[in-house]
């Protein structure tokens, strides 16, 4: 039998008498659970009601621009007499309480060990973001996180140890090259337990502050892995055993892993990036497979502490996503200081023998074999989203594990977001961070969205290599009308004064507008330089703009200033004559 069934407003937070914009269904359509049927704008948010049940649409008694608040019909629909009850419950009643209408419409009936309005999996940058800006704006938010620490891979096995290691690399090349101007300070002496112990201090300093940070907000952590079971239930494996979580809506935050290549031995000389930052000892002879973002700022690292190092790239260049220019005085230094690096070469084989591994090459200038001690695979990463059971809970997934959201970073089921690198390129943690407040936000009711116009790029290498917004080989191949403006580091006192002077700073301008639309820096401190170029963009700031802005002397960050003045031509640090 079947039954018509009142569908309501529900519960909508604070808001009262607000604006129906958008009216999704029509008389006789066919609706299914969480199917939007009309979308509500107020001054603070834009709410889609989605369906809390399965069934025809028979009346519908709402139109755009009417005034709606909590408990006012939305339409009448037929469904089968079966779930009239459970139905019951949720329309009939506009006292039900969520911290969103998607959330009100959908709650949770099962029963559960612990109940949250929001559930975060993954407790990277982009996720614990998202849990602290959530429970921020009131949402009882739970998060999950597979480590023992909080901070996902970033914290981890990332962004942050790798980063304590290339400081460590740094000191000691300056060391060395202080030579040059008479101090001396001999061979380092490297304590390789004493160098793992302090990078772990700093990885403890900061998961710790985590840790507070979301008991100060109330978070609820929970650690193990987590695996979603339906649209409203997840089950964490946690070392006291499963717990079972439901939740009104749900953010994931599972990022990515290392890419494996198959047929290589297994074999523990055989490491990715989390078994390079382990440091367990430094190689005599390391091969970094990949010459990307990854692999060459772990031969940074390698190479400073005595290794000596080859690298084998596939493409014919280093560091593919940035201009060739831009990257230039980095394989210039690195051709120098490594044993070996091939670009345009393969590795065909690894096979591991007693004391060594025999590798096997194809390319150009490559030896048809060479014996190493330790591999390092640094191809890329490929994202988590194929390992959360993400499809039992609706969730559409490609076969990359890709998953697909829109602005406002929702996936194909109204009350599940996706933030950071499961959602696509760049993989980087810094967009996953602004993904993360942007879903928080949604999720409370905000009309937020991501629309950042550019996200800047940094290897950590050393030379360092930042670029931001279109490339001069993009703008090449996109037809662009544009101009640049470069200023070469070996004219900045500043960059004489540390000792280098390989480095530059490229701006690409709107031949029309003058407005910024790219940049590309290379040298000593770069990735912290490019934030300037980036707010430049955001802000669509022309030449002037930047060239008319006094930049403390002498500062690297001059460089900036002149690059557009080389471009609006009225620099003086330079001589460039009139075309």
């Amino acid at each position: 039998m079947s039954s018509k069934q009142e569908v309501r407003i529900p519960n909508i937070g604070d808001f009262a008498d607000v604006e129906v914009i958008e009216v999704l269904v029509k008389k006789g359509d066919t609706i299914n659970p969480e199917d939007p049927l009309i979308t509500l704008e107020s001054d603070k948010a834009s709410i889609t009601v989605p369906s809390p049940l399965a069934g025809k649409v028979r009346e519908i008694r709402i139109a755009v621009g009417d005034k709606v608040s909590a408990g006012d019909l939305i339409l009448l629909a037929e469904t089968e007499t079966a779930t009239a009850a459970a139905i019951q419950a949720t329309t009939a009643n506009p006292a039900v309480t969520g911290t969103t209408a998607a959330a009100a419409a959908s709650r949770p009936t099962i029963k559960a060990d612990l109940q949250a309005e929001l559930l975060v999996l993954g407790s990277g940058p982009g996720g614990y973001t998202a849990a602290f800006r959530a429970a921020d704006l009131g949402i009882q938010t739970v998060l999950v996180e597979r480590y023992p620490a909080l901070g996902g891979v970033c914290l981890n096995v990332g962004c942050i140890p790798s980063k304590a290691l290339l400081h460590a690399a740094r000191v000691i090349s300056d060391s060395k090259e202080a030579q040059v101007f008479g101090i001396d300070f001999g061979d380092p002496k490297i304590d390789i337990n004493t160098l793992r112990g302090w990078k772990d201090k700093v990885l403890g300093q900061l998961t710790n502050g985590l840790k507070g940070l979301a008991k100060q907000r109330k978070v609820e952590v929970v650690h193990g892995a987590g695996e979603f079971l339906s649209p409203h239930e997840l089950k964490v494996a946690t070392a006291s055993g499963d717990k079972i979580i439901a939740f009104e809506q749900a953010i994931i935050a599972v990022g990515s892993q290392a890419i494996t290549l198959p047929d290589f031995p297994d074999d523990p000389r055989i490491i990715n990036s989390t078994g390079a930052l382990e440091l367990q000892n430094i190689p005599g002879r390391l091969l970094v497979i990949g010459g990307g973002i990854i692999g060459l700022e772990m031969a940074t690292v390698y190479h400073a502490l005595g290794a000596k190092v080859t690298v084998v790239e596939a493409l014919d260049r280093l560091i593919a996503g940035a201009d060739a220019d831009i990257v230039k005085p980095l394989h210039r230094r690195i051709q120098k200081q490594y044993a070996n690096l091939y670009l345009g070469a393969k590795v065909t084989g690894v096979t591991a023998g007693k004391d060594e591994l025999i590798v096997s090459f194809k390319g150009e200038g490559t030896p048809a074999s060479a014996s190493f001690d330790c591999v390092l695979v640094a191809v890329g990463r490929r994202p988590n989203g194929l390992q959360v059971g993400a499809e039992r809970a609706g969730v559409n997934v490609d076969k990359r594990g890709y998953i697909l959201v829109d602005k406002q970073q929702r996936t194909n089921v109204q009350h599940i977001f996706a933030i950071g690198d499961v959602v696509g390129q760049p993989m980087l943690a810094h967009k996953a961070v602004h993904e993360g407040k942007v879903a928080a936000e949604v999720a409370a009711g905000w009309k937020s969205e991501f629309n950042a116009r550019v996200i800047p790029s940094v290897a950590y290498t050393d030379p360092e290599v930042a670029w931001v917004g279109v490339t001069e080989e993009e703008a090449q191949v996109q037809g662009l009308n544009f101009g640049k403006g470069v200023f070469p580091w070996a004219a900045s006192g500043r960059s004489l004064t540390l000792g280098r002077n390989e480095g530059m700073t490229k701006l690409l301008f709107d031949a029309d507008s003058k407005t910024i639309i790219g940049a590309g820096i290379v040298g000593p401190n770069a990735g912290d330089l490019i934030a300037e170029a980036a707010l430049a963009i955001e802000m669509g700031c022309d030449a002037e703009d930047i060239g008319l802005t006094i930049h403390p002397h002498p500062t690297l960050s001059e460089t900036v200033a002149f690059s557009a003045e080389a471009f609006a031509g009225t620099i003086t640090d330079l001589y460039l004559p009139k075309k």
